[in-house]
């Protein structure tokens, strides 16, 4: 087995999430999902098919996102894996709904953090071992990092 990392390269100002899932009719359930979720979204999805023609299967309602997340999902390369990229919309806005569509078994991050996908190879094909999501942390904060957490979280609307 060899060990590999493919690094997560983000569009300007967008999100990320990668996870698993087990057919066709994913690319068809995350498109939906992610639409319906709010009408500013802006997001492209590709999926890795790991069987009969093994294509890369993507949609999305922005072409560069739908375009990155298709060279992403080709270089990642692994099977069943799918890669979404978002604006207008944080990751926690959608989440719970990306892990509620059936076919869906694992989300490996969601993040605007840089990251790299680890990949196991073998004979037989490649998967996602696991991610690395941003950097080591240099401390614990302290009350003045805690204020500006509160701050950071108003500013976004999720506080009063």
């Amino acid at each position: 087995m060899e060990i590999v990392t493919e690094k997560i390269v983000l569009p300007q100002g967008a999100n990320v999430i990668c996870g698993q899932a087990h057919f066709i009719k994913t690319i068809g359930d995350l498109f939906e999902t992610l639409a319906e979720a709010s009408p500013q979204i802006k997001f492209g999805v590709a999926f890795c098919e790991s069987s009969g023609k093994r294509l890369v299967r993507s949609e999305g309602n922005d072409d560069g996102l739908r375009k990155a997340a298709e060279e992403h999902a080709l270089r990642i390369a692994c099977g069943h894996f799918f890669i979404v990229f978002l604006r207008e919309a944080f990751p926690v806005n959608v989440l719970n709904r990306i892990k509620s569509v059936s076919e869906v078994c694992t989300i490996f991050c969601a993040t605007a953090n840089l990251a790299e996908i680890m990949i196991a190879k073998t004979p037989s094909g490649r998967g996602v071992l696991g991610v690395i999501d941003g950097e080591t942390p240099l401390g614990v904060e302290s009350e003045s990092d805690k204020n500006e957490r509160r701050e950071l979280l108003k500013k976004f609307g999720y506080k009063k």
